[in-house]
């Protein structure tokens, strides 16, 4: 388990290097003159000199790229030139709301799709089957964005149950906290359930399939046990691959909710970033979503590990 364990590990690591050097370098693609984008064609040459010592333009490509890499192993992922602030400290706070916008969606897709894709196998070829498919596929095709505008219309505007936009921190007012991010987590945990719900389908009939649950079966045990402990446990390693993913998915997905409900989190600051042209904030922002997809990568492997023994082994 320890080499299995360090091959991950290794190879996530190797993951966020080559991130990092594809986010280097595709600022470094953007035609033009960076300190000229960001400033304006009409700014004084001292104005864009300036710029380009701080933004240190005037090194290497290759001493700039170690220069920045380093700089974030230490934590420092240099000045906004918007703020006019640390990056970390714009991107710190906002980590942990988006981070529970998508936990929360995630916690949403499980309890929706993995009950539901486990009954629509088990009801395979009757009529509630052929119904679970197309509502899921329906679900999966209504984007987030648009899910969001009618929650609010219904829960905000005409019944008036919860808050149409804002956000309210935790150490301020828990319930608010939680009312807060019931229509954003609901935008985004529904349409990844309605995904969920034809994968978790898939992988329980490809189970069922197999020749030991015939066999369990055949020996007179039990439904629910041939159910869950055989057919679902097996089913667990393809349901982890999904959840993994869709964490993924929800992280990116939440930056346009987060627009729709006005929640500072990563994905608005991220739009901001792009809107101002603060490349040290987007080099900031991509480097962070990098990093927290490799590092579900690397902990979906690792319950790979502990839930198929044959995996630790290859």
């Amino acid at each position: 388990m320890l080499s299995y364990l360090t091959r991950r590990f290794l190879t996530a690591l190797i993951s966020i290097f080559l991130a990092a050097v594809l986010v280097f370098c595709a600022l470094l693609a953007i035609p033009g003159d960076p300190a000229e984008i960001i400033l304006g064609i009409n700014a004084s040459p001292q104005s864009l000199a300036a710029l380009r010592e701080k933004l240190g333009l005037n090194e290497a490509p290759i001493v700039r790229f170690f220069s920045w890499f380093t700089g974030i192993l230490r934590g420092d992922f240099g000045d906004s030139l918007n703020y006019q602030k640390p990056v970390i400290e714009l991107i710190a706070p906002r980590l942990g709301v988006s981070f529970a916008l998508a936990l929360g969606g995630a916690l949403i897709a499980c309890l929706i799709a993995i009950p539901l894709g486990i009954f629509a196998a088990l009801r395979k070829g009757t009529l509630l089957d052929p119904l679970i498919v197309l509502a899921s596929q329906l679900g999966a095709a209504i984007p987030s964005f648009w899910l969001g505008l009618m929650l609010i219309l219904l829960f905000s505007v005409e019944l008036k149950w919860l808050p149409a936009a804002g956000f309210t921190p935790w150490s301020k007012d828990p319930l608010g906290f939680l009312r807060s991010l019931i229509l954003p987590v609901s935008a985004l945990g529904l349409g990844q359930a309605a995904v969920m719900t034809r994968m978790t389908r898939a992988a329980m009939l490809e189970v069922l399939s197999q020749d030991y649950i015939r066999t369990a079966k055949a020996k007179g045990l039990a439904f629910g046990q041939v159910v869950y402990q055989h057919a679902l446990r097996n089913a667990l390693v393809t349901i982890i691959t999904i959840l993994g993913l869709s964490l993924s998915n929800l992280l990116i997905g939440s930056i346009v909710v987060e627009q729709v409900f006005s929640i500072p989190g990563l994905g608005r600051l991220a739009l901001t970033a792009i809107g101002t042209r603060d490349f040290p904030l987007m080099q900031g922002e991509v480097m962070v979503y990098a990093t927290a997809i490799v590092l579900l990568s690397f902990l979906v492997d690792i319950s790979y590990g502990l839930l198929d023994p044959r995996i630790r082994y290859d």
